[in-house]
């Protein structure tokens, strides 16, 4: 197998882990709020606590990464909040949890970035589509396997805390396996001729001329491609971490206990599976056919933000399967659409450059996310999730608008500032 394709192995199981670590919390929120008494709104605050820092921990956690390197970065950034999951065991209450939630995303907010930078760095244009897919996938394997994982240790040792320590122990063991495998590809001792050459000329950035600079902040966002990518990310990130956060509450409300009903919870994370390879893959045959890089990926944005439109149908239905095929192709559709997006970055700008617009991407998604998730908590409490659903498959059609009409070559391409695409 050749290097590369392994490295995105690697970081595949970085985000399956990130994704266990993160909805541990989620799948245990009926046991854990029954416990300490809280409401919809006093669990928004646990959820809110780790987005705060996974938002803005995004854009600092790019310009790091940009500055230290993929290798480096990455260790540090897992080390950390595998600690902090694992010290969620120690929670005795509201304030203690939202400190460890907020210490576990503060680490976690360097994945995305990470993974988008290491795919820059490693695959040819025509293959990052595919990378994208491989390591974004995680997200929802990780997410099928929590629950099953999570119960599991909940009912051998009868208590929540033991699957906090638990599940936190996986990133500590992911990290000597990375950082065997992962070097940058001008200088990975493994790496044939061929491949390397391959990478070197292949990559976003191998039609730009000139050193590698890393453009200030002032520079990405003046930039129209930059607010593209922000904003698509910002209308469509709260779609996925509704389901995340909220699944198994939503199935509460709706009369069916998550114990017995985790093949309806699994579902939505397998549909997002196959949404992300779906979506990178059907843009890198659109390339290889001699599509445009850039008209590859708006074509396959606009078929996703209509896909995810599918969601409102939630409110008609009444039986588990009807709502779980609603939310199952809403979430394949999102998937294939993130995949886009997440794509973007390299196909856009220099390697020097791309965690950190990945980063700012992120801090965007965090802040629509902590704002959506304020209004889910008290808007469920009140009424109920009816309109979060049809807001939901709404919202994501800006996003679409925002990829469609901004992100296309500009005065910047011709200037040589960004690639053309």
């Amino acid at each position: 197998m050749k290097v590369r394709w392994t490295i995105a192995g690697v970081l595949f199981l970085s985000t399956v882990i990130n994704y266990i670590d993160r909805q541990t919390l989620s799948v245990l929120a009926p046991h854990i709020k029954t416990e300490f008494g809280w409401d919809n709104s006093k669990f928004a605050l646990l959820i809110i606590s780790f987005r705060l820092a996974y938002a803005f921990g995004q854009t600092a956690s790019g310009r790091f990464l940009d500055a230290v390197g993929v290798r480096r970065g990455l260790t540090a950034a897992v080390a950390f909040y595998s600690i902090a999951a694992m010290l969620t065991s120690l929670a005795t209450g509201l304030r203690s949890f939202c400190a460890f939630r907020f210490l576990l995303g503060a680490g976690e907010s360097a994945n995305w970035p990470g993974a988008a930078k290491a795919v820059a760095e490693w695959f040819p244009r025509r293959e990052s589509g595919w990378a994208v897919a491989i390591y974004d996938s995680g997200s929802a394997v990780g997410g099928a396997i929590a629950p099953y994982l999570v119960f599991w240790i909940y009912q051998q040792f009868g208590s929540w805390r033991p699957a906090f320590l638990i599940t936190g122990t996986l990133g500590l063991l992911w990290i000597p396996l990375f950082r065997w495998v992962y070097r940058k590809p001008e200088e990975h001792p493994r790496l044939s001729a061929g491949e390397r050459t391959e990478i070197l000329t292949g990559r976003a950035d191998a039609s730009s001329s000139g050193p590698e600079v890393r453009l200030p902040y002032s520079t990405l966002l003046r930039l129209p491609q930059t607010w593209g990518i922000i904003i698509a990310k910002t209308l469509t990130d709260p779609v996925w971490f509704f389901i995340t956060d909220w699944f198994a509450i939503f199935l509460v409300s709706r009369h069916f206990k998550p114990e017995d009903s985790l093949i309806a919870f699994w579902v939505p994370f397998l549909a997002a599976d196959i949404g992300n390879f779906a979506g990178g893959g059907f843009s890198s045959w659109l390339i290889a056919r001699g599509w445009s890089t850039g008209k590859s990926r708006r074509f396959v944005a606009l078929l996703s933000g209509l896909g995810m439109t599918t969601l409102a149908l939630t409110v008609f239905f009444t039986s588990l399967p009807a709502l779980v095929l609603c939310f199952g192709i809403s979430t394949l559709a999102y998937a294939a659409f993130s995949t886009i997006v997440l794509a973007l970055p390299a196909d856009i700008y220099r390697t020097g450059n791309v965690a950190s617009v990945s980063g700012m991407s992120g801090t965007g998604a965090g802040i629509g996310t902590i704002i959506a998730t304020l209004i889910t908590g008290i808007v469920a409490d009140r009424y109920s999730f009816e309109p979060i659903l049809i807001a939901g498959s709404l919202i994501p059609l800006g996003a679409t608008a925002a990829v469609l009409l901004l992100v296309r070559n500009s005065n910047a391409t011709a200037k040589g500032i960004v690639n053309p695409i």
